[in-house]
């Protein structure tokens, strides 16, 4: 028997292979399959169910291609109305693999259909159990993002998750390992600890929804608290997951449209997409297409596309650095993004040599913000407010970047002002938006508050009441 984490950093997701005795199945798989097909030539097996925890909000799954490249059935838990073909297995229904065997539990709460599935070894003795957005590690799944397609309130789904974590999922041996679909950055939880595997003992100890003897109005009450909205594309994948998409072949087909400059800047025109700058920060605030939105693939790019680009369908034109288009249009496609139209041939070179204009960004070093802090009239932290609150420059405002949107009208027009983020890379992102919507008042700071820090700026430290327990 071999069990694998397939895990990618950009969407904190983890998918699954297990095989057996020539059969396989895959937990979770992403948008793209190659990487699946190949794990099991290597072996010489054949992939025999596509397991599903649940509808996924935050990507899209791969699961469609998967089952057409394979023949593979895909599982869902009870209750799952998918728009496919799919087997949707009872509670407690036992699939074989080889020598060993997937016991389906049942477990809603984060969604109506969540589902677990307990690995059983070639010895009858319960290996593994793969949670899903059920149980991660140091956190347990959001009860918020159900409500509407249950017709339940995050309160009563947060009722269901506690009965299932008591019922189906800390009754398993301490010893059995717990392998989760996400960790942390992921904003299917709270509070995701980094580590990717735990065991049921070791979570039973350490893990805050988890405590013996906490009851079921606590863990209603410390599940929904400090719950953040989710991202505006959550609804789009889980629908896309439900109903179905397009095949990966064709959202590449259609994406991978080499443009020459002129014709770049006709469909922009004609079309009126998206802009996506996919470079560096470093590289993208030293020249950039006017209008162009700088979201770079060396960060956590699919999550904050998701969270800055409202619909899914928007039209995208792409400049990347030369030779990265696949890879761009790719990770698009895991949260959805299917409509790229085109990418700049020969990258933003060839913009510049065909004499296009250009814009730029005023990028200060920390050093110089610290000389000028005493003179600055107006700082905005970008960061997210828990850590904004765990420490923050003086007087410093803080609009995370996760909803700029909805507070540009909080960023001056006619007063000087400087951004920063933890360390360069929101930053950027913030103030290709601001550009693109005509500020041009204001600097960013490299290396942001983790660069500041190191100087003499002054600071605040600030305890949230809601964390003093």
């Amino acid at each position: 028997m071999k069990v694998e984490q397939i895990y990618t950093g950009c969407l904190a997701q983890g998918a699954y292979y297990i095989a057996s005795e020539g059969e396989a199945v895959i937990i979770d798989p992403l948008r793209e399959i190659q990487p699946y097909l190949d794990r099991a030539a290597k072996d010489g097996t054949k992939i025999k169910y596509i397991l599903e925890t649940h509808f996924h909000a935050d990507f899209v799954s791969g699961h469609l291609d998967l089952a057409k490249a394979t023949g593979a059935t895909i599982v869902y838990g009870p209750t799952a109305k998918p728009a496919f073909e799919a087997h949707v297995a009872t509670d407690g229904e036992v699939l074989k693999v080889g020598k060993v065997q997937f016991k389906v539990l049942h477990t809603p709460g984060h969604t109506m259909e969540s589902s677990c599935f307990l690995l059983i070894n070639e010895a009858g003795k319960d290996e593994a159990v793969f949670t899903g957005d059920t149980l991660f590690i140091g956190d347990v799944g959001r009860p918020d993002l159900a409500q509407k397609a249950a017709n339940l309130t995050q309160e009563q789904l947060a009722a269901l998750l506690y009965h299932s974590l008591r019922d189906k999922v800390m009754t398993l041996a301490d010893e059995v390992i717990v392998y989760p679909a996400h960790g942390a950055g992921s904003a299917c939880g709270k509070n995701m600890s980094k580590e990717t595997v735990s065991t049921i003992g070791e979570q039973k100890a350490k893990n805050y929804a988890l405590r013996a003897d906490m009851t079921e109005q606590e863990f209603i009450a410390e599940v929904t608290d400090g719950l953040l909205p989710p991202p505006a594309y959550f609804p789009m994948n889980v629908a896309m997951n439900k109903l179905g998409y397009d095949s990966i072949t064709e959202v590449l087909k259609r994406g991978l449209t080499p443009l020459s400059p002129s014709a770049f800047e006709a469909a922009a025109n004609e079309t009126g997409a998206m802009i996506l700058d996919v470079r560096k920060a470093a590289v993208f605030k030293d020249g950039f297409i006017p209008n162009a939105i700088n979201i770079g693939l060396d960060g956590q790019f699919a999550p904050w596309v998701g969270a800055l680009i409202p619909d899914v369908k928007q039209q995208i034109l792409l400049i990347t650095e030369v030779g990265g288009e696949e890879e761009a249009i790719t990770r698009l496609a895991r949260v959805g993004y299917d409509y790229v139209i085109g990418y700049l041939e020969g990258g933003f070179e060839a913009w510049k040599t065909a004499g296009k204009e250009v814009d730029t960004v005023t990028r200060i070093t920390a050093d110089e913000f610290a000389k000028g802090f005493a003179n600055e009239a107006l700082v905005i932290d970008l960061r997210r407010q828990g850590e904004y609150s765990a420490e923050h420059l003086d007087g410093a405002k803080n609009i995370p970047l996760d909803y700029i949107n909805e507070h540009l009208a909080e960023f001056p027009k006619d007063t000087p002002f400087t951004i920063h983020c933890a360390g360069g890379y929101r930053s950027m992102i913030a103030a290709s938006i601001l550009k693109s919507r005509g500020w041009s008042n204001f600097k960013e700071v490299e290396g942001g508050f983790g660069a500041i820090s190191k100087t003499n700026v002054p600071k605040t430290n600030f305890v949230c009441p809601s964390t003093l327990k």
